[in-house]
């Protein structure tokens, strides 16, 4: 039985700086349970002099450990011992992760625990296979281009997947060879803090792996705007984008990956497998409450099936169970918080005052008092410009457009700010490319919607949704630099 008591579980509530646990801070900030709301933990936030602390350590651990400098094999074999350990303490990760996220035990269980050790060894064997290139130059020279390491990574990840999204940013960093100072988010903090620990345990040298903890404005924009931070990787909000690009640029020129928002459609043609669609999009938007970067919040659909369409899709969301993510029972997790509920809710109310039609949903959950759930969402008579069309929402809410040809859809399925990824759902294989080439999105996937556990194929957006690529070999050079050597030996 997965079901557990949320009291029962224990948080290390403090910073992991140098291979210890690091209890001082300058503030505290209270941590709730987003099933029912209750704090269950203060989160000692890290000021200016913490984040230096950290940076000093990963630089030192950098320049004097063999992190960096021994046999790449060994960095990838203390990787995958890391690997064996997050699946070792895979109940306790678990239970942890569900009770102080939006993870239901089953789901981080099946989907977030495998998928994080596997990326782990994906980017364990990159160490020693990215090292660089000789170039071709005359016979008399030799011509090196050298692939290194930045030095000290900072690496922002988001509150909805906090242990995929850690991995995917450590992962590369650290196969590279760089030290990292991982900031999690102050809403779902510590399972960061166990992770660390348990690279530790799996051989990594200490202050290569530095954890502080606190809110985007003072712990983030200090580590952003520290000079000995050689590269910022984060993913959230584009408006959080910006601000982290700002903040950088103010300590001098570094490289940012950036993994921001999305506003991603669903482009349905009448050939389509409707019930193979139905269930792709249904999953792609109320997985995990719609609180996903790529969740497929757009359905274009062409008009000759789009009312048998959305009444699959609503089928669908009518077995969905809304519960606390400790209940294996749960199949729909609560939003993250009861700010971030009274976001959408507004948001949802404004688009229907615009003229939308809720024809599911529309509203919170009535019977569920203290925690924050919001009913799964179908709109329908929704133009471009409302705001539940334009802005990302960021949970359970679909909204709905038609179109009667080719042309249309695809003028539809473009969006003026973003572009994370797009869903393109054909029999027809020529309609499906002219959508890859023609839609502006960092991923379109074909017949299908959402990512696996192929790890080789990068991630990131177009235009206001991000810079550069996480996953993939892209991302491992994107933690690299290089110099260029050239020999002269006439």
């Amino acid at each position: 039985m997965l079901d557990f008591n949320p009291d029962d579980v224990i948080v290390q509530n403090g910073h992991y700086i140098d291979g210890a646990l690091v209890l001082e801070s300058s503030d505290s900030l209270p941590v709730r349970r987003p099933s029912d709301n209750q704090v269950y933990a203060d989160l000692a936030i890290a000021g200016p002099a913490m984040v230096d602390r950290a940076v000093a350590s990963s630089e030192r651990a950098f320049r004097t450990t063999s992190w960096a400098t021994g046999a790449p094999r060994d960095r990838a074999r203390i990787l995958r011992r890391w690997a064996d350990l997050i699946e070792a303490y895979s109940i306790e990760l678990g239970r942890m992760e569900a009770m102080g996220s939006t993870r239901p035990i089953k789901d981080f269980l099946a989907v977030d625990l495998p998928y994080a050790a596997d990326c782990i060894r994906f980017f364990a064997e990159f160490a020693d296979k990215l090292g660089g290139e000789i170039a071709a130059t005359r016979t008399d020279m030799l011509g090196m281009v050298i692939s290194e390491p930045y030095g000290v990574v900072a690496a922002i990840s988001p509150w909805n997947f906090p242990v995929t999204q850690s991995v995917t940013k450590v992962g590369p960093a650290l196969a590279a060879g760089n030290a990292v100072v991982l900031k999690p988010s102050e809403l779902t903090p510590f399972t960061a803090v166990r992770l660390a620990q348990l690279a530790s345990e799996a051989g990594m040298p200490a202050g290569v792996l530095n954890v502080v903890q606190g809110t985007g404005p003072v712990t983030g924009d200090a580590l952003c705007r520290h000079p000995t931070v050689g590269k910022i990787s984060f993913t959230g909000s584009t408006r959080t984008g910006a601000a982290i690009m700002a903040a950088a640029a103010e300590s001098g020129v570094k490289p940012l990956t950036l993994e921001l928002g999305g506003k991603s459609p669903q482009l349905v043609f009448a050939d389509a497998d409707l019930d193979k669609v139905a269930r792709n999009i249904a999953r792609s938007i109320f997985g995990n409450a719609g609180q996903v970067c790529v969740a497929g919040s757009r359905l274009i659909v062409a008009r000759s099936v789009a009312d048998e369409m959305i009444e699959r899709i609503a089928g669908l969301s009518d077995t969905l169970k809304a519960g606390p993510t400790w209940s294996s029972q749960t199949s729909l997790s609560p939003i993250v918080s009861t700010a971030q509920l009274d976001r959408i809710d507004g948001m949802v109310r404004r688009t229907i005052q615009a003229g939308a039609e809720a024809v599911v949903g529309g509203r919170r959950f009535a019977a569920i008092q203290d925690g924050a759930f919001y009913e799964p969402t179908i709109l329908t008579h929704v133009t471009p410009d409302m705001e539940a069309a334009r802005e990302e929402v960021f949970g359970p809410v679909l909204t709905c457009q038609s179109f009667e040809d080719e042309e249309e859809g695809l003028s539809l399925a473009s969006h003026p700010i973003y572009g994370l990824a797009a869903g393109v759902h054909t029999a027809d294989l020529g309609k499906a490319m002219r959508a890859v080439r023609s839609i502006k999105a960092g991923t379109v996937w074909v017949n299908r919607y959402g990512r696996t556990a192929d790890y080789i194929i990068p991630t990131g957006g177009y235009n206001s949704s991000g810079i550069g690529k996480d996953l993939g070999r892209q991302a491992v050079e994107a933690n690299m630099r290089h110099k260029s050597a050239l020999i002269d030996f006439a």
